[in-house]
């Protein structure tokens, strides 16, 4: 992966890692928003296919990048590559990309669970795909599944990462959060399927939610790269 650390492309002081992880940032959040407008004209299809392969690209690619870089885990170890003075980087840069890594974690999970309940909330009337207005409804036993299932992922992760790079306090708590988070998301799911037990409507709900998350990571991201690679430079920018 040592390309990743070689110039960008884009002209700034940013690596060919951090350029292509902006470039694919705006590229999904591009295809997410047209697909949700395709879903607001009635086009099902369109949308479904749109958002279906675009989400699985995503989940793919910044998994494996931030796995890999470890973006934000080396950029809340410390000040290295940020070239502002450090009141900016206490109070500015890291509160905003903490928002970003948490809102990425959100995003991969209703990236996940959109995909999943877009197929469990659809039908087809002849060739037409449409959202099923019945009641749909996730069991505990099925959470307790895929919590306890995201808790053995993640210590996996964490064990593998620990055996090759060594323990960090830090890649811990990302870890850990990745599990709370899920946990988090999951609980507030719950809750939103006694508030909208249709499948369609909860579809509809937490997709304008999923589709508010992914402009404001956009947003976020566009932000701390702009920071660390245009306007404060460091020195391994």
């Amino acid at each position: 992966m040592d390309w990743l650390r070689e110039p960008g492309f884009f002209g700034t002081h940013a690596t060919m890692g951090a350029d292509l992880s902006q470039l694919m940032a705006t590229i999904f959040t591009t295809l997410f928003v047209v697909g949700w407008f395709k879903a607001r004209r009635g086009q099902a299809s369109a949308h479904h296919w749109l958002m279906f392969c675009g989400m699985l690209a995503m989940v793919g690619f910044f998994t494996a990048y931030y796995l890999f870089r470890q973006l934000g885990v080396l950029a809340v170890e410390g000040k290295e590559g940020f070239g502002g003075s450090q009141e900016l980087y206490d109070h500015v840069f890291v509160p905003i990309l903490v928002v970003h890594i948490i809102l990425v974690i959100i995003g991969l999970v209703m990236a996940i669970y959109m995909i999943i309940l877009g197929f469990r909330a659809q039908m087809f009337v002849g060739d037409r795909r449409q959202l099923n207005e019945r009641p749909l409804l996730t069991t505990w036993k099925r959470i307790g599944a895929i919590v306890g299932s995201t808790t053995a992922l993640a210590l996996l992760l964490f064990a593998l990462r620990g055996a090759t790079a060594g323990f960090s306090l830090r890649k811990f708590e990302v870890y850990a959060g990745l599990i709370i988070l899920v946990a988090f998301v999951l609980g507030i799911e719950t809750t939103i399927q006694r508030l909208w037990p249709s499948g369609a409507q909860r579809h509809r709900a937490l997709g304008l939610f999923t589709m508010v998350i992914y402009c404001v990571l956009f947003v976020t991201g566009t932000t701390t790269y702009t920071m660390l690679y245009i306007l404060y430079p460091g020195k391994i920018g």
